[in-house]
């Protein structure tokens, strides 16, 4: 059977490439419009993970990185489900996310943010979704950060998040924010999103049921791929 296509992206909802309060997209956004180009193989099927390619911990931040402790910070789990347009489960795909420790400092040598480094804390993690397309990760609450936007900007506490799933165009990398954070209606880069809806589908909202008592506090945040188009009929796209 032919691959079905997927869903054209509804550019509405998504930031314009150039944002001029957002500084740095002026020197990243394009100069000439965007060319749009029909899939092929390459863009509709994709790369295939297996659990043979991740160790045990790898979605364990407060784990995988230790030395001689666990790291600073509040304890927390994020999950979720990786879903498609039509609301259904994509399974056995690889979600990665990174992040900065509790004080809001990445590990990488050109932040040199004043908060100190975490000897405890990697700030980066990996799973794969499971039948039903749920995920699931412990680590610490990043911590927010001043950045060199405008005077006196800062960063509230986020977590990137990189979803491949099952083929390249349905390829995520967002950030995720956390219910009730007061930095998030400040920031220029959350402030280029022209939808509020879509803003709330990046805030990860606590989770008391999935909180562990005198452990972790738990935040969910689904996460949305792009579609396949309706039922495929033989081997041609009937009725799209």
């Amino acid at each position: 059977m032919h691959p079905a296509e997927y869903y054209q992206r509804d550019r509405r909802i998504h930031p314009p490439a150039l944002t001029p309060d957002y500084k740095t997209s002026v020197a990243r956004s394009p100069r000439l419009a965007l060319i749009s180009l029909q899939g092929s193989v390459s863009e509709t099927t994709g790369p295939v993970f297996g659990h043979g390619d991740l160790n045990p911990i790898d979605n364990d931040l407060i784990k995988n990185y230790a030395k001689d402790g666990d790291p600073v910070g509040e304890r927390i789990i994020v999950h979720g489900r990786v879903l498609d347009e039509n609301a259904r489960p994509v399974p056995n795909t690889l979600v990665e996310i990174w992040q900065a420790n509790a004080g809001g400092r990445y590990r990488h040598k050109k932040d040199t943010y004043l908060a100190p480094i975490d000897p405890n804390f990697g700030g980066c993690g990996r799973t794969i979704t499971d039948a039903d397309g749920h995920y699931f990760f412990r680590t610490v609450k990043p911590g927010a950060y001043p950045w060199r936007n405008w005077v006196n900007n800062w960063r509230p506490a986020h977590i990137h998040v990189s979803v491949f799933g099952h083929a390249f165009c349905q390829r995520l990398i967002t950030q995720l924010y956390f219910e009730g954070d007061p930095l998030i209606p400040h920031c220029p880069i959350v402030q280029t999103i022209p939808d509020p809806d879509a803003i709330d589908r990046l805030t990860a909202k606590l989770d008391l049921n999935a909180t562990v008592p005198l452990d972790s506090i738990a935040y969910r945040f689904d996460i949305v791929l792009r579609g396949r188009r309706s039922t495929m009929f033989e081997n041609r796209m009937e009725g799209n």
